[in-house]
C-alpha cells in the first residue's frame, strides 16, 4: 500500500478519442491497435479523431477488475461512434472522471450518461464548474470556451456529482484520483492566456480543475494518467509520486500540452525532467503537439509509444 493507493497487478488503457488516427499503425508488446472486423475484411467503418482526449481505463488485480471512464472527447459524436465501431459495452464502466472543465474533454459527457447504468458517480474537481472561462490572443480578443459543465444537466443524465478538490481513492483503492495538483517547477506555468471572469472582473484563470490519475504497479512503478496537464506534467508526475508513495515511475500518458508557442519553448526541460524518472512507456497524447511528440520519440528510442484512437495499451506488457 502507498498513500493507500493498492498496488495491482496491471491496468489497461483504451483509447476512445485522441487527436490522431492512423489504422496502419502495428502492434508492439505494449500496445494493439484497432482490430480488423475479424472476418477476414477490412473493416468498412473507421474509428474518427478530433481535438479531444478520451480514455477506457481498467485495473487488474487477480480476478478483480475495474473499469472507469477518463474524459468523454471534444464532439458529442466522436467518443459514441468509437465506442459502437468498437464493440464496446459501456455498462461495465463503473465511473466517469473529469480531468477539467474544458470542453474538449466534455463532449460526449451527457450523451454517455444516458447510455450508462444509473447513478453514474462523476468525479470532477469543484473549480471545473467555474464560467465563463476564456483564451486571451495576443490582440488581446477574448475568445470563450463553448462548452462548460451543467451541474443540474450531469444529474438530470443519471449523473452523481462526486467532487474531488484533493485525493481520492476509486475502485477499492486501485485508482487514485490527483484532485488538484501541487506546481512546484519553475519552468511550467500553467495556462497563460487563460482567463475567467469572476464578480465582473476578468482574472487570470489558474486551471485550477486540472488532474490526472495514478496507478501503481506491483514492483514496477507508478502509471500517470493526465488529461491535458494544465499543471505540467512533470508536476504532475512529482506530484503523482509525493502522495502515492511511488519512489520509480513506469508509464507517463495522456495530454502534456506543449503545443504551440507558449508551451514549445518548455519542451526541452520537460524531457529531461522525464529523462531523470526513467520512465518505461512514454505515450504523449492530445494536446501534445507535433513537434513535442517528435522529441519524445527522439528522447525515449524504447519507451515511446505513438497513440491512435483504438489503441490499447497493456501495463506492464504482457
Amino acid at each position: 500500500m502507498n498513500g493507500g493507493l493498492r498496488q495491482i497487478e496491471r491496468v489497461e488503457v483504451l483509447t476512445l478519442m485522441d487527436n490522431y488516427v492512423d489504422v496502419l499503425l502495428g502492434n508492439t508488446n505494449v500496445v494493439r491497435r484497432a482490430a480488423h472486423s475479424g472476418d477476414g475484411q477490412i473493416f468498412g467503418d473507421t474509428v474518427v479523431g478530433e481535438h479531444g482526449l478520451s480514455l477506457l481505463v481498467t485495473v487488474c488485480e487477480g480476478k478483480t477488475s475495474h473499469t472507469i471512464l477518463f474524459d468523454t472527447g471534444y464532439s458529442p459524436v466522436g467518443v459514441p461512434h468509437n465506442v459502437e465501431h468498437l464493440g464496446l459495452d459501456l455498462k461495465g464502466i463503473e465511473a466517469v472522471v473529469l480531468s477539467h472543465g474544458h470542453m474538449d474533454h466534455l463532449g460526449s459527457l451527457y450523451v454517455l450518461l444516458e447510455k450508462m447504468d444509473k447513478p453514474m458517480p462523476v468525479l470532477v474537481h469543484p473549480y471545473a464548474f467555474t464560467s465563463p472561462r476564456y483564451v486571451t490572443r495576443n490582440d488581446g480578443v477574448r475568445d470563450r470556451f463553448p462548452r462548460v459543465l451543467d451541474r443540474a444537466k450531469i444529474e438530470k443524465s443519471g449523473g452523481q456529482i462526486r467532487e474531488t478538490a484533493g485525493p481520492t481513492l476509486i475502485c477499492e483503492n486501485m485508482i487514485m484520483v490527483s484532485g488538484e495538483v501541487e506546481r512546484t517547477t519553475p519552468f511550467e506555468k500553467g495556462m497563460p492566456n487563460a482567463t475567467v471572469e469572476r464578480n465582473g472582473r476578468i482574472e487570470k484563470d489558474p486551471v485550477a480543475d486540472d488532474q490526472a490519475l495514478f496507478v501503481h504497479l506491483k514492483g514496477e512503478g507508478l502509471v500517470v494518467i493526465g488529461g491535458c496537464s494544465h499543471a505540467g506534467i512533470i508536476n504532475t508526475v512529482r506530484y503523482g509520486k509525493k502522495i502515492t508513495g511511488a519512489h520509480t515511475v513506469h508509464s507517463v500518458l495522456g495530454g502534456f500540452h506543449l503545443a504551440g508557442p507558449l508551451y514549445e519553448p518548455i519542451i526541452g526541460d520537460t524531457i529531461e525532467a522525464l529523462k531523470e524518472m526513467k520512465p518505461k512507456v512514454v505515450a504523449p497524447m492530445h494536446c501534445t503537439g507535433w513537434n513535442a511528440i517528435h522529441r519524445f520519440r527522439e528522447a525515449f528510442p524504447s519507451a515511446f509509444v505513438l497513440n491512435s484512437v483504438g489503441s490499447r495499451l497493456t501495463l506492464p506488457n504482457e
